[in-house]
């Protein structure tokens, strides 16, 4: 295939939801862009029922590259996942996971991803799709260039995955990424609790509490921070992960 210059495909690409009749194609493609194997129902699944946001990006009638997300209530999602909003927000407030998302090799670095994403964030964020206060997904942690991708897109990352996936038989470790939208809150972590209550007591007139002693337990308590708290904690997940997300860009 000749390669083609982004400034004369952009025009040319359109978007358009799978049906039925992509199943054959977008097996192909998933066969040659992601190392796990999906069962033949998660395909008529994704390219026939409605409760999946399933867009194809299409440059001369062929698809190019492909997103599929779904939106689920919080406490319909993985255990592992239901953290990534704070404890405040009610069980049925929802949240999108993106399973996949992939782009053919040589139409790669064109823009295609970003517009996929880019289409699927527009899709989240209307007035009537207000309840959907995160996006989420799962990546292998071997897989840069994905996490560059989201990382550049302000997606954050938040729980590491010991042996969440399973690759042809052998166990490998994930990280799940969130974007926070409409208004969503991660939880709070004990960090921020600590800036809180600093923040708070600096503005108080300490009669009690001499301030140097205060200043004294400010630099106590900072020191002792990075001991307790990493951001990378690991987490009590299902070893293998069937069929998990897979994002190729």
């Amino acid at each position: 295939m000749s390669c083609v210059q982004p400034s004369t495909m952009v025009n040319d690409v359109q978007l358009r939801f799978l049906c039925p009749e992509d199943i054959h194609t977008v097996k192909k493609l998933c066969s040659d862009w992601f190392p796990i194997e999906y069962p033949d129902s998660w395909y008529e699944e994704i390219t026939s029922n409605p409760k999946f946001f399933s867009l194809a990006a299409t440059y001369h009638s062929n698809i190019i590259g492909l997103i599929v997300s779904e939106v689920k209530s919080r406490n319909k999602i993985h255990k592992e996942d239901r953290t990534i909003l704070a404890s405040s927000y009610p069980d049925n407030t929802q949240v999108a996971y993106i399973l996949s998302l992939g782009v053919v090799q040589e139409y790669r670095q064109h823009g295609i991803a970003s517009l996929l994403l880019e289409t699927l964030l527009s899709h989240l964020t209307t007035s009537e799709r207000h309840n959907v206060k995160a996006v989420y997904l799962h990546v292998l942690t071997t897989n840069t260039t994905a996490i560059r991708f989201y990382e550049h897109r302000s997606f954050r990352r938040h729980n590491y995955l010991p042996y969440y996936y399973a690759i042809k038989g052998v166990p490998k470790d994930g990280f799940s990424y969130v974007l926070y939208i409409n208004g969503g809150k991660p939880p709070w972590t004990f960090t921020d609790c600590i800036s809180y209550m600093f923040a708070h007591l600096q503005h108080l007139q300490l009669c009690s509490l001499p301030q140097r002693l205060f200043r004294r337990l400010s630099t106590t308590v900072w020191g002792v921070v990075p001991l307790l708290y990493s951001p990378h904690r690991k987490t009590t997940v299902t070893p293998c992960e069937l069929y998990g997300p897979c994002h190729t860009m």
